[in-house]
């Protein structure tokens, strides 16, 4: 079983490991700490009170470190506390039916909803969920909550482009995001925002399941906060991009965002770094590269 709290210690390990000596915190992440303190806090004895033996403290719910304490009611009308839900990743059936047993688990899944912070629309994964390719994002945008799919908009239509100059189709990968949801704004209409740690932390259960079910020959982070959330590293893309990296044991190769080409007028050097990392992936994977292919995007 994968739990949630585990996903959260892995993470802040993999920080401390990368040097990173503190993480931010929202203004209404720090609140919920501080309710946790209160709530935890041990009551003091008034002077004439006699000593009283304190009760066993009950276990702590993992999801109680990000869900907000409920309004103050009566003891009699308190319901019982539920248990955050442990990930069941199926032991039989074909990598596409454990797939979907995921993606229903992921629908209102309680560590992501508990953050009040994410939109209720999941938007999981699409493509072969047996390819020997795995492309993670960050998070769904405008365009992929209201289709359903990850990398459907403008950023999306980029990749398949590159996919298509690699000779691989949508359907010939595994397509996927570190968050399941759309990160909230207030007033939100079409425009989008980075994820928090907190919220990577929340579905990064599902991501570690989807890699151990399509266990592909190699993934491809695509941009600065895939990679953070997928490998715990903090940085400009260009730092961390040109060699390899490791997850659970596969290979993985960092890349802008297909994002990154939308803006403005993409130089053709920022192209050819980027389709550098598609000829590392192709040359990884044992692909046929024919001269065509090698001279994309070189100066003429």
């Amino acid at each position: 079983m994968i739990r949630p709290v585990d996903a959260i210690v892995e993470f802040l390990k993999a920080q401390e490991a990368e040097g990173v000596k503190s993480v931010y915190l929202d203004e209404s992440a720090r609140e919920l700490l501080r309710q946790l303190h209160r709530q935890n806090a041990k009551p003091r004895k008034t002077p004439d009170a006699p000593a009283k033996a304190a009760p066993a403290p009950p276990r702590e719910n993992p999801a109680s470190r990000f869900a907000p304490s409920p309004s103050p009611v009566p003891a009699a009308a308190r319901p019982t506390a539920t248990p955050a839900p442990d990930l069941i990743v199926p032991d039989s059936g074909t990598a596409a039916e454990k797939i979907a047993a995921l993606k229903a688990q992921a629908k209102g899944w309680p560590p992501a909803v508990a953050l009040k912070s994410l939109r209720e629309t999941m938007v999981f994964s699409c493509g072969n969920p047996e390819a020997d390719l795995m492309l993670i994002g960050e998070a769904p945008g405008y365009e992929e909550e209201k289709l359903g799919e990850p990398f459907v908009g403008p950023a999306g239509q980029k990749l398949t482009e590159i996919l298509r100059a690699m000779r691989l189709d949508r359907k010939d990968v595994y397509i996927s995001n570190i968050v399941k949801f759309r990160p909230a704004t207030p007033r939100q209409t079409t425009n989008n925002r980075k994820p928090t740690p907190a919220e990577m932390a929340s579905c990064l259960p599902f991501i570690r399941a989807e890699v151990a079910i399509v266990r592909p020959k190699c993934i491809i982070a695509l941009g600065g906060t895939a990679c953070e959330g997928l490998l715990g590293l903090q940085g400009p893309v260009g730092s961390m991009r040109g060699s390899w990296h490791d997850f659970a044991g596969i290979p993985v190769r960092v890349t802008y965002h297909p994002a990154y080409l939308l803006h403005g007028q993409a130089a053709l050097t920022d192209k050819r770094m980027i389709w550098e990392d598609m000829l590392a992936v192709m040359e990884k994977l044992g692909m046929p590269i024919d001269d065509k292919q090698r001279q994309f995007f070189l100066p003429k």
